[in-house]
């Protein structure tokens, strides 16, 4: 069961991805959290850090499509002004709006990537739908809606048993 659980990679912001690796490794797009995975929860807008990134990830040939649980006023407000797809409610782990972004994209499981900052939702969607994965650090935990705290404590049983069976290393990044 925890094993759904595991991400194909960790690393501890987005802008430690190697998107010449994920290039090499057949992927064309990237389907991303919003909250603590791009921006800090309470974070309206995009920063200009965030802003470049996106601009490399087109550059080298990528397509990005958000999908954030949160609501459309908040997801839209982050995804319109950058010109990027989004779909919002998505109630991850559930793989329809993991199957919508892949549509929106042409694209197949295989050759696609999804980077989260949780466990619970964006790595084990991203598993069950066959997709590969990237675990990042959350950028502003203490930010966090009720939901995702309570999925927080479920991620720490998880990790205590991936640890105890070899499947998590025993520090993590920082």
């Amino acid at each position: 069961m925890f094993k759904r659980l595991l991400p194909s990679v960790i690393v501890n912001t987005i802008y430690d991805i190697d998107l010449e690796q994920l290039k090499a490794l057949g992927m064309k797009g990237i389907i991303t959290d919003l909250d603590n995975t791009l921006v800090g929860a309470k974070e309206p807008l995009a920063t200009p850090e965030l802003i470049t990134w996106l601009k490399q990830v087109e550059q080298s040939g990528f397509q990005v499509v958000i999908v954030s649980n949160n609501n459309q006023t908040r997801v839209s407000a982050f995804a319109s002004p950058l010109h990027i797809p989004y779909i919002h409610a998505a109630r991850k782990p559930a793989m329809r709006a993991f199957r919508q972004a892949l549509q929106l994209m042409k694209l197949q499981p295989q050759q696609t990537v999804v980077i989260g900052d949780q466990m619970l939702t964006d790595m084990l969607g991203g598993r069950r739908m066959g997709l590969h994965t990237i675990l990042v650090t959350p950028i502003a935990p203490k930010d966090e809606g009720l939901m995702t705290r309570v999925n927080r404590q479920i991620e720490k049983l998880a990790l205590y048993q991936l640890r105890k069976k070899g499947l998590w290393p025993k520090e993590e990044k920082k």
